[in-house]
């Protein structure tokens, strides 16, 4: 029975917590005043900021979270309370000084400036049975350091130290923050941090890259008595230091976007994987998946998002080739939305001209890809060669894919009328044909484009020299 088993055993998160404010509207002109941007139509949007977006993260999922944390009796401090209360305990003792803010100005899903606020720090002192009664609970442990205070509390460390070795801790530390407490199963730096909590030590490592990223993390798990490091590599994945002769490497999935707070939620997701009595590779590597897909889903902006909209901040089911939400963000932005469609079997040399050539004409490509039977219905029984989970998978590897979506009819037209391209493209092969798209395509405002193909290139003649195979 794992810890989860029992429902007394939540998932605890200590650590400092921030109220973090995104002010998020359009740019189109210059202050008159100043060569600065106009931001308008702004909104503000707040959320959690550092181990309360940890934490909320993990309450997300469905577990039971408690956060331990010092908290402030003030206005940004109460806005804290009411953003994580509905959706986790949270067990606070006092933060002396005002509540840390970080603010976010954003236009077309970029940040303008950052303006932080607040000098609050933890200071030793009691911190009351609730914070006692939570760890003494504790399934796993995701210590979130943001160098504020709270892991250097005397009370804290006495706490966790007693727990580390029944219960597996995840420390997520920070360059001014606190050493983990003896018994700490995982640190988990990113690449700057490690580097700079070893040079702490006055270690020189040299080097930049794997090797010395990976040299750090053996160094750090060495120095404090770690079971393993996992150093973050940001859309690389995260690579991790247990003792064995190899690092393991835990690669991401691409997913371009806003980061923010990715950290957070590959720190929750694989401490809840070693309360689930997981091991370390596997609970690194549900991290990164997790984080991947935190990313696609619109990071921290989006939680903040959904909080302001429905209330939750449940990360919705990741479809993988979810080109709605590319065209809800490339539209947002004022950008322009093109679509091509194909079976894309056995991907060559003119696919990826085509694909290459569409890209540059506006500001995100969605690839409507033939399914099987669809496939079939138009090649023949022989066909498709591959299936189309892994013709999707070859097409979003691309750099100039941003998503792909596999429709079941003949012809694209039912999925043209859901995506409304700005503009569709079709090789120059169509040229004098009727496209059955084409009337649906400008019936929405978009256009028809015709690139030129790469010539010799196809699916049809490859067959035909590999394998004999016509059609």
């Amino acid at each position: 029975m794992s810890a989860w088993d029992d429902v007394s055993a939540p998932l605890v998160v200590v650590g400092d917590v921030l109220l973090d404010i995104d002010i998020a509207g359009s740019a189109r002109r210059l202050c008159p005043d100043a060569p600065v941007p106009v931001i308008e139509q702004a909104t503000e949007l707040p959320r959690p900021g550092g181990a309360g977006l940890a934490a909320l993260l993990a309450a997300a999922d469905g577990r039971e979270v408690v956060l331990v944390a010092a908290l402030a009796d003030d206005e940004p401090g109460r806005r804290l309370r009411a953003l994580l209360e509905p959706h986790l305990e949270v067990a606070a003792f006092p933060l002396h000084g005002t509540t840390p803010c970080k603010v976010r100005v954003r236009a077309q899903d970029q940040s303008v400036a950052r303006l932080d606020t607040g000098d609050g720090e933890a200071r030793d002192g009691p911190v009351g049975p609730r914070v006692t009664e939570a760890l003494g609970r504790a399934a796993a442990v995701l210590v979130s350091d943001y160098g504020r205070g709270v892991t250097r509390h005397a009370a804290v460390r006495t706490l966790l130290t007693e727990l580390a070795p029944d219960v597996p801790i995840l420390w997520d530390p920070h360059p001014r923050g606190e050493a983990p407490v003896p018994g700490t199963r995982l640190l988990t730096p990113n690449e700057d941090e490690a580097a700079r909590l070893t040079a702490r030590d006055n270690v020189q490592i040299e080097g930049s890259g794997l090797s010395a990223t990976t040299r750090r993390g053996r160094y750090l798990a060495e120095r404090w008595g770690l079971e393993g490091v996992a150093v973050t590599l940001g859309a690389n994945g995260a690579v991790l230091c247990n003792g064995e002769p190899e690092p393991f490497l835990a690669p991401a999935e691409a997913a371009p976007g806003d980061p923010c707070g990715a950290g957070d939620s590959f720190a929750a997701r694989t401490t809840e994987v070693l309360g689930d009595g997981g091991s370390l590779t596997e609970a690194v590597s549900a991290g990164v998946r997790r984080a991947s897909d935190f990313v696609k889903s619109g990071a921290a902006s989006a939680v903040a998002e959904r909080l302001a909209r429905t209330g939750s901040p449940r990360i919705p089911p990741q479809r993988g080739d979810d080109a709605w939400d590319v065209i809800e963000r490339t539209r947002r932005a004022g950008g322009t939305v093109v679509a091509t469609g194909g079976c894309f079997d056995l991907l060559h040399a003119g696919h990826v001209r085509l694909l290459e050539q569409a890209r540059r004409l506006g500001d995100c490509l969605i690839v409507c890809v033939n399914s099987d039977a669809s496939v079939r219905r138009r090649k023949g029984s022989g066909r498709p060669v591959t299936q189309s989970a892994d013709r999707v998978r070859v097409l979003q590897a691309l750099a100039a894919v941003d998503a792909a979506v596999i429709f079941e009819d003949d012809t694209p037209v039912p999925l043209i009328e859901r995506l409304r391209p700005d503009i569709w493209v079709k090789g120059a092969d169509y040229a004098g044909s009727p496209l059955p798209e084409a009337d649906t395509v400008r019936r929405h405002g978009g256009e028809v484009v015709l690139l030129p193909l790469l010539e010799g290139r196809s699916t049809t003649r490859l067959l035909a020299t590999t394998k004999g195979i016509t059609s």
